[in-house]
């Protein structure tokens, strides 16, 4: 199973919300990439990167750093918030981001993730995020009509590679993280599912291996020292 660490960029900084809420964030770097420059020294080999305020408009505001982070380290690098044109989708590429994440565009405008994945097939991944059972869109401020597994299930049909599943309401609350979740997609589906949200130790790890997922998103753990990231490296595999 691979890791992802995360890194949520703010106004050109590395922050996290708490459960999504905006109202709710605090800034642990103003030097995302030296953080990112931590997790390499430590052994990752990729990175999540979430554009908290291009989640919120659909732009690119913390580009920079995105393609700062691609082009000075080995990472692979993905990357979701805001992304709902193929030229946001082409700008990241060209820019040495290895995956682009699609979440309210994968909602809203099935024509353009079918674009995306005929034209970039591996390099799409849709961020499933959900709130009360349901795929919450535009930064987690709205619930779509789509059920968790009904929207899975048109992914897989649809081509799509890769899954992100956060559960949102266990998101930066350091709780533990949702693993009959996992497991129920894990065996419902043939994508590769990352779990994300509330991995708050080493036991979530653990079991999230066991569930045989393609990746695990270490987010508030690794900022407040929860979890080790070399030690979350070795667990994972």
């Amino acid at each position: 199973m691979r890791i992802f660490p995360a890194i949520d960029s703010y106004d050109g900084k590395a922050v996290r919300l708490y459960k999504g809420d905006y109202e709710k964030m605090t800034v642990y770097s103003e030097n995302p990439i030296e953080i990112a420059r931590d997790f390499e020294s430590k052994g990752a080999k990729y990175i999540h990167m979430v554009d908290l305020e291009g989640a919120k408009d659909g732009t690119t505001p913390n580009l920079n750093i995105v393609k700062q982070i691609a082009n000075e380290t080995k990472l692979f690098v993905e990357i979701g918030g805001g992304i709902r044109s193929i030229e946001t989708v082409k700008t990241y590429l060209e820019n040495g981001v290895d995956r682009v994440i699609l979440g309210t565009a994968a909602v809203n405008d099935e024509e353009f993730l079918k674009t995306a994945v005929t034209e970039y097939g591996d390099k799409i991944a849709v961020g499933v995020d959900i709130k009360d059972g349901f795929v919450a869109i535009k930064g987690w401020t709205e619930k779509s009509q789509y059920s968790c597994n009904d929207f899975c299930k048109k992914m897989q049909d649809i081509g799509v590679k890769y899954i992100i599943c956060t559960d949102i309401s266990k998101d930066g609350a350091m709780q533990g993280t949702n693993r009959e979740l996992y497991k129920e997609l894990s065996e419902r589906f043939s994508v590769n599912i990352t779990a994300s949200g509330g991995v708050s130790s080493i036991e979530d790890i653990k079991a999230l291996r066991k569930l045989d997922l393609y990746g695990a998103i270490i987010g508030k753990a690794y900022y407040i020292g929860a979890i080790d990231l070399k030690e979350a490296l070795e667990a994972a595999e």
